[in-house]
């Protein structure tokens, strides 16, 4: 098997026999949804858990960051951490420390507590793989779903694409990026992205649910911006028609992605959010964003499910572009 996410039918195939238990359980393992609703009461509690397996030395905040995103977007608050670090046999024990300082700091930024975890060195793993398991709480009747999405929304996106991938390849794919003709300057600028603007959008949707009728948030992750689409799409049963020229790309996308030759559509990209609201609200939402110094545009529309996955490009309707493997994964798997 190709590395990355399983393919949409697979993973239905999975899903499907999984059984409902627990009545309590509001929103379980679906194709689409960030995360899952437990009812407790006055609150659900919110649970996600995702890993970092790509190699990268800024793995723990990484695992914070996307696992917190999960939960943001479900319209809840990221409260409780819990971390799983497995270490190859040839780790010292500063490179766990470093893990750790960046778990404890990215928590610390967002007022999240830890609560637990495990340790361990094991030759299973040629490098560090770190997994992280977020809750939340939020109050009943503010949950935010994918399945939530309608027909005719504005489908909004956050500062840009792709932040995170962008950032991991001035890291880990440095002397490539030199030897292809990119800048010192550019690289340098690059691997602060995961510091500004960040790969957190945990304000993003706190802000646009303030703002307006938020029906649905999804954050692009593993796959890219079009893979996180076809997500949304799938989770609310409904189709979608992306303008490509409104996508914007962050600088450094245009010099990484030209000289590595990757799509920026398919590369990892935490950092945005997808905000679907009528088209009514999508003025108030974008505004009240940009207030805050968060770039936010309107980059197509949520249509009928028979109309498929769209996209208009060089003034042709074409189908979404599909990736098996996430861009970065495919670059590292052949430069190995």
């Amino acid at each position: 098997m190709k590395p990355g996410k399983l393919s949409l039918e697979n993973l239905k195939g999975i899903l499907s026999k999984i059984p409902a238990l627990d009545p309590r359980v509001i929103v379980g393992p679906s194709l689409g949804e960030d995360a899952s609703l437990i009812n407790m009461g006055d609150q659900y509690l919110v649970a996600k858990t995702d890993p970092i397996t790509f190699p990268t030395s800024k793995s723990g905040s990484y695992a914070v960051n996307i696992n917190a995103n999960d939960i943001a977007v479900m319209g809840a608050k990221p409260k409780w951490f819990l971390v799983t670090i497995l270490m190859p046999p040839s780790s010292k024990f500063d490179d766990i420390t470093t893990l750790m300082e960046q778990v404890i700091y990215s928590c610390e930024q967002l007022n999240i507590t830890i609560i637990g975890g495990h340790t361990e060195i094991t030759d299973s793993v040629n490098y560090p793989v770190i997994s992280g398991t977020m809750l939340g709480e939020v109050t009943k009747g503010s949950e935010v779903l994918s399945s939530n999405a309608a027909k005719e929304d504005a489908i909004l996106l956050t500062k840009g694409i792709p932040i995170e991938g962008c950032s991991i390849l001035a890291t880990e794919a440095r002397n490539e990026l030199i030897a292809s003709g990119v800048s010192e300057e550019n690289i340098m600028k690059a691997a602060e992205l995961i510091h500004n603007p960040g790969i957190s959008v945990v304000k993003d949707a706190e802000i646009a649910l303030s703002a307006g009728n938020v029906t649905a948030m999804h954050d692009p992750t593993e796959g890219g911006l079009a893979s996180g689409l076809m997500e949304l799409a799938h989770a609310s049963n409904l189709g979608m028609v992306i303008d490509r020229a409104s996508i914007k790309e962050i600088p450094e996308s245009q010099f990484f992605c030209r000289a590595l030759r990757l799509n920026p559509l398919g590369l990892i990209a935490s950092g945005a959010l997808l905000i679907c609201v009528p088209q009514s609200d999508e003025k108030q939402v974008i505004k009240a964003l940009q207030q805050e110094n968060i770039s936010a545009f309107k980059i197509g529309m949520m249509t009928d499910k028979d109309k498929g996955i769209k996209m208009i490009e060089d003034n042709k309707l074409i189908n979404l572009p599909h990736f098996e493997t996430d861009e970065i994964a495919r670059f590292f798997s052949n430069n190995k």
